[in-house]
């Protein structure tokens, strides 16, 4: 009989995240990590949109939000002349903006997160090795007191970056390359007078048209402080390539500039003149790109850096690896609990493996084609807009997934979310015990799946509304009870009119916001996954249809 549920290895912003969400689940686990203690540098510094909507499931926005700062946008200047400015502005029915905070930072707010939940993060501890056995897996740990722990865990889930143990005992193949150039890092405050809140690259070219000098400043939290980023002159890589950091030690390994040497950069390429002070922390690394061939290998599963590196070109990284944790944690509970269906563990890899590739490829396209010369992350022929979304990942999406509906030949809603979406939040819902608004994503913030039933005049009352009492009921004994159910009733009929005969939880469409996002159809049910993907959509509504497709997940 196995020790623990799940052994978390690694307890960067992914190994946490995949542990915080595994108890606030009910999992029983563990998360180790090798170090004496976290890291104090800034790093990965980015924080996209998708990820602040991920924390706000998790119950960790307020943190993130009170302690990161937004990022407005970018100035660039290409051999000293200014290109357009980039405004990261998404459109106002998105909750969140893109926002930097250190990775310390990130990793003390999810530390304190996990704490709540009575887990604490077992250091320094080291895992030896792993032997998979078909019920559990084995793993040794060896702890700072030269005490060898054999631990039995049903699963175990490696989030202990690029020389992972895990993937390594997983058998997990790791390809990928590294660009030739070496670049610097710096955390450090800026006495200009560039606007707050905006980042700055700026770029000298050769007589080729190839990048020849390279700067990039992206505010943190703090008065005039910046993460800087420039290329290393003369230097190329070196060692296996396998890990983006060179000098992940920080400071005082010889291998970061020191003050004069961010000046000098500074005199050759900022835009206006300015001085660098405080000196925090700097390093060098080398752009690597690697994948892995599988996300999972029965009970071994691979998350964050221990299954991608990608350039670090529009803070893709850190945010990838958090998703990966959010959409393998629901799954393994209820695989813990026993519920889940043979698809539930083998759809981590089926969506999980597409995104990251997609962001490898889309990084290594930018960064052998612009140098860092531009932010836009989009693909070929995306618009602007579809360029910004990418760019916060809101456009990431599941559409092949076992676990998903396939969408219909014909029946398909003209507008909303296809199945496999994001479920995008609205504002304006009016509950019958609050005077205040609601947002969709207050509903949505549990960790069980979700039945929207929408009711226009139709299906407000008589026996159009049983009909969708049978579904909620129907759909509740199909997921074994771990399924909320809310009505929500039109703009159009009166707020004080309840479906007949349905004693469920009612929110009112007042503003039509619900209405605009979505757009439902009389009587049609939508389904959220508990990482907040548009499972699918039903309409009509009926038991057997919801059935039906509960059963991809829910044995």
């Amino acid at each position: 009989m196995a020790d623990i549920d799940v052994l978390v290895v690694g307890a960067g912003p992914v190994g946490l995240t995949a542990a915080a969400e595994l108890r606030r689940h009910g999992v029983d686990c563990r998360i180790v990590d090798r170090l004496a203690g976290p890291q104090p540098y800034a790093k990965a510094i980015g924080i996209q949109p998708r990820t602040l909507e991920v924390w706000d499931d998790m119950g960790l926005a307020r943190g993130a939000l009170d302690n990161a700062v937004p990022h407005r946008g970018q100035m660039v200047f290409i051999d000293g002349k200014p290109s357009p400015q980039v405004e990261l502005t998404l459109p106002p029915e998105v909750p969140y903006p893109f926002a930097t905070l250190p990775q310390y930072a990130t990793e003390r707010l999810l530390v304190e997160h996990l704490a709540r939940f009575g887990t604490e993060v077992e250091r320094p501890t080291e895992l030896r090795s792993v032997q998979t056995h078909p019920d559990e897996v084995e793993a040794v740990l060896a702890h700072a007191d030269g005490r060898t722990e054999r631990l039995h865990a049903r699963y175990v889930v490696g989030c202990d970056g690029a020389h992972s143990v895990v993937r390594k005992a997983a058998g997990l193949a790791f390809e990928g390359d590294a660009f030739p150039e070496q670049y610097m890092i710096g955390d450090v405050e800026l006495d200009w007078g560039l606007p707050a809140g905006y980042s700055m690259r700026a770029v000298n070219m050769d007589a080729n048209g190839a990048m020849a000098d390279m700067l990039i400043c992206i505010p943190m939290p703090g008065v005039r402080r910046y993460w800087l980023s420039m290329l290393r002159p003369g230097a190329h890589a070196g060692g296996d390539g396998e890990d983006g950091w060179s000098a992940p030690d920080g400071m005082g390994d010889g291998h970061g500039p020191d003050i004069d040497q961010i000046q000098a950069v500074l005199d050759r390429l900022s835009p206006e003149p300015t001085t660098a002070s405080r000196l925090r922390w700097s390093s060098s690394f080398r752009v690597s790109h690697r994948l892995v061939d599988r996300y999972r290998n029965g009970r071994l599963f691979v998350a964050g850096d221990a299954a991608h590196i990608n350039p670090p070109i529009g803070g893709q990284g850190l945010n990838t690896g958090v998703q990966d944790a959010y959409n393998l944690a629901w799954k393994l509970a209820l695989a813990v609990r026993g519920v889940a269906t043979d698809d539930v563990l083998e759809s981590y890899h089926a969506e999980r493996h597409p995104v990251a590739q997609e962001v490898v490829d889309r990084t290594v396209r930018h960064a052998r084609t612009t140098g860092h010369a531009r932010s836009g992350l989009g693909n070929k022929g995306d618009d602007a807009e579809t360029t910004l979304r990418r760019q916060a990942q809101l456009l990431v999406a599941y559409p092949d997934s076992p676990l998903i509906q396939p969408k219909p030949a014909d029946g398909t809603p003209a507008a909303g979310p296809a199945t496999g979406e994001r479920a995008p939040d609205c504002r304006g819902l009016l509950s019958d015990l609050a005077s205040y608004p609601r947002r969709l994503f207050d509903l949505l913030r549990t960790p069980r799946h979700v039945l929207l039933l929408f009711a226009g005049p139709e299906h407000a009352s008589g026996d159009s509304a049983a009909r969708l009492e049978a579904c909620a009921a129907e759909a509740h004994r199909a997921a074994h009870g771990l399924l909320d159910t809310y009505v929500i009733t039109a703009a159009e009929v009166p707020r004080d009119t309840g479906p007949v005969r349905l004693r469920l939880p009612r929110v009112h469409d007042a503003a039509g916001e619900f209405r605009d996002a979505y757009a439902p159809r009389d009587g049609e049910a939508l389904l959220i996954r508990p990482d907040g993907y548009v499972s699918g959509r039903f309409h009509p509504a009926v038991p057997e249809r919801l059935t039906e497709h509960l059963r991809r997940t829910f044995a």
